[in-house]
């Protein structure tokens, strides 16, 4: 159920605590969770990377993070279109 993804991962998208963990493990968390439900349903997934839109207003390390998790998912091979546009879209800003 898409409604179901949406509250446990977008709400997890919006943990300021764990999705921008110092470490990046939520941003690598949250990436491995889009690319799986990309294979599944890739408008759903899109709308689950939206979650990296302001990845750029937190510090730099942070900043090192999130963009290493954005360039895993561009990178993986079988990347839905609607994803692919979310990702080169966050990474160009």
């Amino acid at each position: 159920n898409p409604n179901k993804v949406y509250a446990l991962l977008r709400a997890f998208g919006n943990n300021h605590v764990r999705f921008h963990a110092a470490d990046g493990s939520g941003y690598r968390f949250l990436a491995d969770q889009t690319r799986q439900l990309d294979a599944i349903n890739p408008q759903v997934a899109s709308r689950i990377a939206r979650c990296f839109d302001r990845w750029r207003k937190f510090d730099s390390g942070r900043q090192t993070h999130a963009r290493a998790a954005l360039e895993m998912l561009r990178k993986h091979t079988g990347l839905s279109r609607d994803v692919a546009e979310i990702v080169e879209r966050s990474l160009a800003v």
